[in-house]
């Protein structure tokens, strides 16, 4: 099907599960941060301070994720080049899985974020090698496919994060009236991924393309004449992307509780008006971001990679500015959060194939790794500067729209001309 043989549908297939796990994994924290931080800390779900307090500890405990996510991706991508694909790739899920799993237990909110660092060091991580995995696999006419399909994986595990979200903390009386239980059960969970890691172990043989090397691939050959260009270039895209996706993404449930507060009446039903808004909310950026990631594949073959990441940016500037500048109904600003998705969200599905592109075999893991989550060292400042301001009494509206910046910004770049074309490179 698609000129693909069976295998090679299996190894994507893999990878896909792989990072939609990952992203599951990642995100489940921000979606029971309503109820787990007031939970944890003592705090009176109900009191005006308490929205504050939570929106602090989500953007600290977001920038702790990233800078984790940051290191986990350079290490293990280059664990990925120097002991191959499924190795890596079994060692990272395992990794995210269980650290996310041990969320669940935390006594106390620094408990919760030591645990959540161990799991982003394998969420970083698994990227890379499912990236790379991919790249190798399929033909070279079709891996844009592959990789677009690859990371369509990311809205099916936000959308799995918001279904277990809504099943635990709305659906299930017996545990939704029970807040101490209810997030607890939702980070259980995580250890879904360990299951189809066993699986991957079993049925998915080593890249044939890799070969191991005598000389450890080092990150300071990727600033050699003959990569530094496209290494400075890919940073700057991914960077752009990365802080829009995560600024946006990582407050998106705390922005629905918000506009669920000012347009709810009645105390008794807050929490379950705050969820359903939640779900409403994150539902809706989810489907634009698969519609999103799914057009990358004709933008990306037809137009090439510039004039895409391009559109992706503008349209993302503008989207988000007016997603949170105009004076919008809590309905209508739910909807343009579905909007946003499109291309703040659909953007990632270019990285999968244009990121392992631009190195050779030998650096793909290292090099894709690298510019991917070397970005989330510089994103972490963001989310927690967000939270920092909002602390400080100014709305969450006002302060994310300034987010637009981000992309513009990365155009200014692109018009410089960073960002390399890859839709002519043969190998």
């Amino acid at each position: 099907m698609f000129g693909l043989s069976r295998y090679q549908w299996l190894v994507l297939f893999a990878a896909w599960l792989g990072w939609g796990f990952d992203v599951f994994d990642g995100l489940l924290f921000n979606f029971v941060a309503p109820i787990c931080i007031p939970n944890l800390l003592g705090l009176d779900p109900g009191d005006p301070a308490t929205h504050k307090t939570t929106m602090y500890w989500t953007a600290s405990l977001t920038s702790l994720l990233l800078v984790g996510w940051a290191i986990g991706g350079i290490v293990f991508g280059k664990l990925t080049d120097r002991f191959g694909r499924t190795k890596t790739l079994l060692l990272t899920m395992l990794t995210y899985a269980l650290g996310t799993a041990a969320c669940a237990f935390s006594p106390h909110i620094l408990f919760l974020a030591c645990f959540r660092f161990i799991a982003a060091l394998g969420i970083g991580g698994e990227w890379a090698a499912g990236a790379s995995l991919v790249a190798e696999t399929l033909p070279r006419e079709k891996r844009v496919m592959g990789g677009a399909l690859l990371y369509t994986s990311a809205p099916f595990g936000l959308f799995l994060a918001t279904f277990v979200n809504d099943l635990f903390t709305r659906q299930m009386d017996s545990l939704a009236s029970n807040p101490d239980l209810s997030w607890r059960a939702v980070f259980l969970t995580g250890l879904i991924p360990a299951v189809v890691a066993l699986l991957i172990r079993i049925k998915v043989k080593e890249s044939e393309e890799w070969a191991p090397s005598d000389k450890a691939p080092r990150i300071r050959e990727l600033f050699s004449p003959e990569l530094r260009r496209r290494t400075i270039g890919a940073l700057i895209l991914s960077i752009t992307a990365l802080i829009t996706w995560w600024t946006c993404s990582a407050f998106l449930p705390v922005v629905a509780s918000y506009l669920a507060q000012t347009a709810n009446t009645d105390p008794s039903q807050l929490a379950l008006e705050k969820t359903a808004y939640i779900t409403t909310a994150t539902t809706r950026f989810n489907l634009g971001g698969l519609i999103g990631t799914l057009l990358t594949i004709p933008a990306a073959l037809y137009l090439g990679r510039r004039p895409m990441f391009a559109i992706y940016f503008g349209f993302s500037a503008i989207g988000v500015w007016a997603t949170y500048a105009l004076p919008l109904s809590p309905d209508v600003r739910m909807f343009a959060m579905g909007l946003t998705g499109v291309t703040v969200f659909g953007v990632f599905g270019a990285f999968s194939f244009y990121l392992p592109e631009l190195f050779p075999t030998r650096l793909r893991g290292t090099g894709a790794g690298f510019c991917y989550n070397f970005g989330r060292i510089a994103t972490a400042f963001f989310p927690f500067l967000v939270g920092v301001i909002v602390r400080s009494g100014i709305s969450p509206l006002e302060t994310l729209k300034w987010v637009a910046v981000a992309p513009a910004l990365g155009l200014v770049a692109m018009a410089f001309g960073y960002g390399d074309e890859t839709k002519q490179q043969t190998a």
